[in-house]
């Protein structure tokens, strides 16, 4: 090799097929199954589709047509179709990305752990405090070479973490007050009224309809605000006291609007609102923390802070759900495993508070919460 001159090194590396250098990195690629292939999981499989570090291979779901539709959404021709989320377990991917009705996610994340699959889990942890508690136990359990990743974009996109940098730099100062909400247009209220599931069939077709299977809005939606909040703050709350109701929502159980003041060390309070039914052109997805030097706001599109000479915005390149699926193959590819499962138990239980203090509309402490189940 040393009496090669670069020259010629440089002529032949040229007539290597650019279809190979291609096939090698497909090669080896972190091979992908998706479990849950509606409009999420579809979602989440053409945004890492697209990722040259990754490969779907394989596509689960109880429902043919879900599985037809994902098809001619992800650029994945021959991903294999399985109708049993234990057979793709049993598959040889390296990785599975899970986006299944919110009370499957314990089970569900429990037979990925112990597959030995990395596991990249849509919130929430689950739907009640049994549920979070279980996946905290497989968290802790799980092989530490293992990626535990849940959907909890905020915390891998690049304006959160430019304003988590801001924050902690003591930026606005000490913060005195938080304030979060999430305000969309979700129904219109004279949608059809569908009898409660006799079968098993009906109760996935209508799970986001019901308590017993989404959760209530404000841990299946919310929970997002919830653990960025919890993320920014250091800590999770130590009460909560709230109200709600139902004003145009006919179907099923679950609230339509809701608002909850949550208590956090430190003697910082925290007030959530959120809505289901505003006006289809209005929408309000924020956080904002304010100092005693000034303030800054965050939203999955934009960042800005004001500390007293003006606002400054910055906004995001792209949707951050890109930036936390990146994150999650880059750790696989690199060998450099994280495990949030315990975290992510944490903020789906902050919304779990906030749900009991709404329902009891009375105070509910973290303790009071934990022990319930």
């Amino acid at each position: 090799m040393s009496q090669l001159s670069r020259r010629a090194v440089v002529q032949t590396a040229a007539f290597v097929p650019i279809q190979a250098v291609r096939g090698s990195a497909q090669n080896s690629a972190v091979k992908i199954g998706l479990i849950g292939a509606g409009s999420r999981g579809t979602y989440d499989a053409v945004t890492v589709a697209k990722d040259t570090r990754a490969r779907v291979v394989a596509i689960c779901d109880i429902f043919d047509e879900q599985i037809a539709a994902a098809r001619k959404r992800i650029p994945a021709p021959d991903a294999k179709a399985f109708k049993r989320y234990q057979d793709l377990l049993a598959s040889d991917v390296d990785a599975v990305m899970i986006a299944t009705p919110v009370f499957l996610h314990p089970d569900h994340f429990e037979a990925a752990v112990k597959s030995g699959k990395h596991v990249y889990m849509e919130k929430p942890a689950g739907l009640d405090v049994a549920g979070c508690k279980r996946v905290m136990r497989i968290a802790d359990g799980a092989d530490r070479k293992q990626n535990i990743t849940f959907g909890f974009q905020q915390r891998y996109g690049g304006v959160y973490v430019k304003a988590k940098q801001m924050l902690d730099a003591g930026g606005i100062g000490k913060v005195r007050e938080v304030h979060g909400e999430f305000l969309k247009f979700a129904l219109r209220g004279d949608e059809p009224v569908l009898p409660a599931p006799r079968t098993e069939e009906e109760k996935i077709r209508q799970w986001k309809l019901w308590r017993n299977t989404f959760g209530e809005v404000i841990v299946e939606t919310y929970v997002h605000n919830l653990d960025a909040i919890n993320w920014f703050l250091g800590a999770h709350p130590i009460k909560a006291l709230g109200t709600g109701g139902r004003t145009v929502e006919k179907r099923g159980d679950l609230l339509d609007h809701m608002s909850a003041t949550f208590d956090y060390p430190g003697n910082v309070q925290m007030s959530f609102i959120g809505s289901q039914m505003t006006p289809r052109f209005f929408r309000s997805n924020r956080e904002r923390y304010i100092g005693d030097k000034g303030f800054i706001e965050t939203a999955r599109e934009y960042w800005i802070y004001n500390t007293g000479s003006g606002p400054v915005t910055e906004k995001s390149a792209h949707d951050i759900t890109q930036d936390a699926l990146a994150e999650f193959v880059r750790r696989v590819s690199e060998g450099q495993p994280e495990n949030v499962g315990v975290r992510a138990a944490e903020s789906t239980l902050t919304s779990i508070l906030g749900q009991m203090a709404v329902d009891r509309k009375s105070e509910v402490t973290w303790d009071e919460m934990m022990k319930s189940a």
